[in-house]
């Protein structure tokens, strides 16, 4: 009886419980608990992509929802990599929200483990195992949320659909592009809430929520050298390997034009109140004709993070060329991870690039369009107002910061289809994002207290957004 009048307290005590419909009485350290066992279970289904196998994750949500007697349908292009809707009717006055998470997981290195990346290890407060943080803490996150609004029976003006997709990890076609091209009618919503965000942890509690509001568009080139193959005792004009060194060093020394739009703006804005005056100083004076190449200089050295999100980026990842020592090849080529921002023209810069390089022997041949370009989600509409508000009533003394990640997700598509989006994620510290632990890593793992905290700030986000008065 103790226990249930200390709950009781917190809920009435709560500005975010009394701003939505009703009050529910929620023992957060129960609902943690099963939150964490549902990601223990799927993380230990091995969804590794290729070849996925998504299907498995799928029936294990259905069967979840279905214990509580909620249905939810599977649409698959192909039969082992099926995707999952849920749907929590609300009485239609505003637009649904669609919650998603992808249940597939990049493919590991099992002995450069420490622990077994998929047995879903509990230990020292933390879950060990590929997906933790992507991005099956957000499954598990949507899952849960589904449950207890069914469990209390929530009053809503909206639709709520929780999308579990399969192929985020670079095979879209049986996923987020499958859903978007054969069963819109499905996932269409006013709103997307994703992956993509994340928190940061000080000494003294979260100091940062970040929400992704854009990302940038990624569009790999492979550059290919040819010439004349020979002895390697006979040095050549045209030797392929010293062309393509020549193009890679070229576009590594690159600065491509730095500029800001809606989402990095706001994030340095932000950034700049709650930074020490010399880094306040830099984030002020990023345009700043006089002071910018000295900003951006040092942005490169010591942080590369915020140079990128500046400027559409060329990273050389693969040099490929030559097959003996002794022989001079016929061909040679580079893989360019590029990362162009969301307005920016692909075939012009493709046109800069070649000017850069200056060397008609390479062509530089574009990889397939698997995303599209997509326009950054505003930071002045109804649901990152919402986000903001159970952010700063969540966290009191942190900073909410719109954030355009270098990555891509599959929010891209969404927004493609004039849906604004909004990724948050797991809280972390600065430590642990230096760490080896993070998402695509060795050892990737999620502390038991992010997971705790994302259910309760997805439902608080949804309660404010969707409860009826």
């Amino acid at each position: 009886m103790r226990r249930l009048s200390r709950l009781t307290l917190l809920v009435l005590l709560s500005p975010i419980a009394l701003s939505a419909q009703g009050n529910y009485l929620i023992d957060w350290e129960e609902v943690g608990e099963e939150s964490i066992n549902h990601l223990i279970n799927l993380v230990r289904i091995n969804t590794s992509n290729p070849p996925g196998n998504e299907t498995e994750a799928a029936v294990y949500l259905q069967k979840a929802l279905a214990a509580e007697d909620i249905s939810s349908d599977l649409y698959a292009l192909d039969p082992d990599r099926a995707n999952l809707v849920a749907r929590y009717k609300g009485n239609g006055s505003k637009r649904p929200i669609l919650v998603m998470g992808h249940t597939d997981v990049v493919g590991v290195q099992a002995e450069k483990w420490t622990e077994e990346p998929f047995g879903g290890l509990r230990k020292d407060g933390w879950i060990y195992g590929r997906g933790t943080l992507d991005d099956k803490d957000n499954v598990t996150a949507g899952l849960m949320l589904m449950l207890l609004l069914h469990r209390y029976e929530v009053e809503l003006d909206r639709d709520i659909i929780f999308l579990a997709e399969s192929g985020e990890e670079g095979t879209p076609e049986v996923g987020i592009n499958y859903m978007i091209d054969h069963h819109w009618d499905k996932i269409e919503a006013e709103f997307c809430l994703a992956e993509g965000g994340g928190n940061v942890l000080g000494d003294h509690g979260v100091e940062v929520v970040g929400i992704q509001t854009a990302e940038k568009t990624p569009r790999r080139a492979t550059l290919i050298a040819t010439g004349t193959a020979g002895h390697g005792s006979v040095p050549r004009l045209d030797n392929p390997i010293t062309a393509i060194a020549k193009a890679v060093s070229r576009l590594g020394e690159w600065h491509t034009e730095m500029r800001l739009n809606s989402t990095t703006r706001a994030y340095f804005e932000r950034l700049a109140a709650m930074s020490s005056e010399e880094d306040a100083w830099r984030y002020r004076n990023i345009e700043n004709p006089e002071e910018t190449e000295e900003i951006q200089q040092y942005f490169l050295e010591s942080y590369p993070f915020h140079y990128s999100v500046l400027r559409s980026s060329i990273v050389p990842t693969i040099i490929d060329g030559g097959f003996r020592k002794n022989v001079i090849p016929s061909e040679a080529s580079a893989m360019l991870d590029i990362r162009m921002l969301p307005d920016e023209d692909v075939d012009a810069f493709y046109d800069q690039m070649r000017e850069i390089i200056d060397n008609p022997s390479i062509q530089v041949v574009p990889e397939a369009i698997y995303r599209p370009v997509s326009p950054t989600s505003p930071v002045d509409n109804e649901m990152f107002q919402v986000l903001e508000t159970v952010a700063s009533e969540m966290y009191p003394d942190a900073t909410i910061l719109p954030r355009m990640s270098t990555g891509a997700t599959d929010m891209a598509q969404i927004r493609a289809r004039g849906v604004p989006a909004y990724g948050i994620g797991a809280i972390r510290s600065v430590e642990e994002l230096n760490s080896g632990n993070g998402a695509h890593g060795d050892n990737e793992r999620v502390s038991e207290d992010s997971i705790k905290q994302l259910v309760e700030f997805i439902w608080y986000t949804i309660l404010a957004i969707a409860a009826s008065e």
